[in-house]
């Protein structure tokens, strides 16, 4: 069935605009409190980022929870991953994640975790869509729901986190910069890593409600980039606004994306014999990553782009890791859902075993050129099934003979077309995507 409100990360659009609105958001924690009260008694974790919009929407999810008769926890600004763990070790039937991720100010949105820290299932999606379209209704007066606030909610985090490492861990005379988008991780990152003895510079942690993804984070690297090599650092972490995307800068100040990450993870957990079964990418992840893995004998398989997928799979097949090259890395050994810090953890500990630096470990992995190009469209018609575009990546494909690949997406979040050519030549690679884009506008036009 196709979902009316859910998208491929919960719901999400701009502020003020349906339906990311206060009257939609009452509603929608009314139906949410209603489908989870009809599986028993009902507790439910309320969290968000350090956009300004947060504070209207909790409150309006608080009172729609409570009418509901769902009892509230609720967590002030956290990392989306820290509120899948602790809606699990709450025992909680589900958590709320108010936050639209990598995505400036004006936007946000709402995600939701299961009991066991997932995705929602989508028949519990659409449960909670049909809700949506019924009359709202409010228990009776001694039936509401209570609200209460989880005070040591980051101390539990920063714990569960250091607890992904052995206890043995000292980064010692690492020296890091951490780059928190002025977003959920801004507490939380920086204690982390200096409680496991690294020495760190912090970035953009002093959110206002109007800066988070503002020209900083892992969608703008270049601030990152900049403080790695003015300090001499040995490298750099960005996160992205609700602390599920990681990318890292090495010490020349190049970017590690999360293709890089998730082979230097891979590969250690190989050497240590604790890699179960293979690795999960998506259609974005590049050729290299797929050609490095083989090298080292670790099955590959590719899902659609987007977390939700990338977990799907892997728990189809029993595996541990997975991830995209946006940063969002999975570490199933861990957690049950993509987690920055604990996939930061990872790396560096990986680092430390092989006693090498994270420029020498990104080496093994040589990237086929890849250029993507995001094309904005009215939202209207797919132009991805316009026959002149469907036949412009036939004929691209086939001039590539085999030495690359071609792929156009709608992005899942945001209305773009994501124009992405593949192959072992950057200057035909790059002409075929901008060629590509160019008919991508036209058609849109």
């Amino acid at each position: 069935m196709t979902k009316k409100y859910f998208g491929t990360d919960g719901i999400r659009g701009r502020v003020g605009e349906f339906p990311i609105t206060p009257d939609f958001m009452l509603k929608l924690g009314w139906a949410a409190g209603m489908a989870f009260r009809s599986m028993g008694a009902c507790r439910i974790l309320v969290g968000k980022d350090t956009r300004i919009s947060g504070y209207m929407f909790e409150s309006a999810l608080e009172a729609g929870l409570s009418a509901a008769g769902a009892d509230v926890m609720l967590l002030g600004p956290m990392p989306t991953p820290a509120i899948a763990y602790l809606t699990r070790t709450f025992h909680a039937q589900a958590g709320i994640v108010i936050s639209a991720s990598h995505n400036p100010h004006d936007d946000n949105g709402i995600k939701f975790f299961s009991g066991q820290g997932t995705k929602l299932p989508d028949e519990i999606e659409h449960m909670i869509e049909e809700l949506l379209d019924a009359p709202m209704t409010v228990v009776e007066s001694s039936k509401l729901g209570k609200v209460s606030r989880i005070n040591d909610a980051s101390g539990r985090y920063i714990e569960f986190c250091k607890s992904s490492v052995p206890t043995s861990t000292n980064f010692a005379g690492l020296k890091i910069v951490i780059d928190c988008a002025h977003g959920a991780t801004y507490k939380v990152a920086p204690s982390v890593f200096r409680e496991l003895g690294a020495e760190v510079t912090v970035l953009s942690a002093q959110p206002n409600g109007l800066n988070i993804n503002d020209n900083c984070g892992s969608t703008h690297m270049g601030q990152l980039q900049a403080a790695v090599l003015a300090e001499h650092a040995d490298l750099g972490i960005a996160f992205d606004g609700d602390g599920d995307r990681v990318l890292m800068v090495d010490h020349t100040g190049a970017i590690v994306d999360g293709d890089d990450l998730l082979f230097i993870i891979a590969r250690d957990l190989q050497e240590r014999n604790k890699l179960q079964g293979g690795v999960v990418g998506t259609l974005m992840s590049n050729l290299g990553l797929e050609l490095a893995l083989a090298d080292l004998g670790i099955p590959f398989v590719r899902a659609n782009v987007g977390d939700r997928y990338v977990i799907a799979e892997l728990l189809e097949r029993n595996w541990v890791v997975g991830g995209e090259n946006s940063g969002h890395v999975v570490c199933f050994q861990h957690t049950t859902t993509g987690d920055a810090i604990i996939a930061a953890l990872q790396v560096l500990l990986a680092l430390r075993r092989r006693e090498e630096s994270l420029a020498q470990a990104r080496q093994a992995l040589r990237k086929c050129p890849q250029v993507l190009l995001n094309v904005r469209f009215s939202g209207g018609e797919n132009p991805i099934e316009h026959p002149a575009i469907k036949e412009a990546c036939e004929r691209v494909t086939v001039a590539m003979a085999g030495r690359g690949r071609v792929l156009l997406r709608k992005s899942g979040t945001e209305p773009l077309v994501r124009v992405m050519v593949e192959g072992d030549d950057e200057t035909q690679v790059r002409g075929y995507a901008e060629e590509l884009a160019k008919l991508v506008t036209e058609v849109c036009a």
